[in-house]
């Protein structure tokens, strides 16, 4: 008979791989970056790939919160890297009306799921779930701005917020890594 083997938490690697991604996006998104190339690799690799392994571990582990989130935030860095590859071929073109429904769609999504980051910890997580719903909103109103011909001053405050957001998700993958490798709360979460 075979020994059953217990997976490990992936929610260090998810939230990393989304925390880095979620920064570097959104210091172009703030001004400070002019064409973030590497973070659209980064994204389709770090925040798709690497959060899409984390959910499907999730899954196997029986948390459908995980499952729902990593996979779902996984595969919106894979997609968002993969319309910025096929924008820059000229094979598509984005505009920010597009841009402002997607974003809005996600902010829908996230809000949704926000009140179940709340069971998971104190206020790490529902920290990362608050501010990802407001950067997707900021973000939907600025591309719609944007569409209509206004300043880009709604997407630089929402740079800046998704920057705290991604901060936010590292910290909390922080936690989970030293807490967990040290025995003791070293974060608090």
């Amino acid at each position: 008979m075979s020994e059953k083997v217990e997976w490990a938490s992936p929610g260090a690697l998810g939230l990393a791989g989304f925390g880095l991604t979620t920064v570097l996006l959104n210091l172009h998104n703030a001004g400070l970056i002019e064409v973030p190339l590497i973070t659209f690799c980064y994204g389709f690799f770090y925040g798709g790939v690497a959060q899409v392994i984390a959910g499907i571990i999730d899954g196997r582990r029986g948390d459908i919160f995980g499952l729902t989130a990593f996979t779902s935030y996984g595969l919106f860095w894979i997609g968002l890297a993969l319309a910025t590859l096929l924008d820059w071929l000229k094979i598509v073109t984005l505009t920010p009306v597009e841009a402002g429904y997607v974003m809005l769609m996600w902010g829908i999504f996230t809000a949704y799921l926000t009140p179940g980051s709340f069971k998971i910890t104190r206020f790490a997580l529902p920290t990362v779930f608050v501010s990802l719903t407001i950067l997707f909103f900021l973000l939907s109103a600025a591309f719609f701005v944007i569409a209509s011909g206004g300043s880009v001053l709604l997407l630089r405050i929402a740079g800046i917020e998704g920057i705290f957001c991604g901060l936010s998700a590292m910290y909390t993958s922080a936690g989970i890594v030293l807490n967990t490798h040290l025995g003791r709360e070293v974060l608090p979460l």
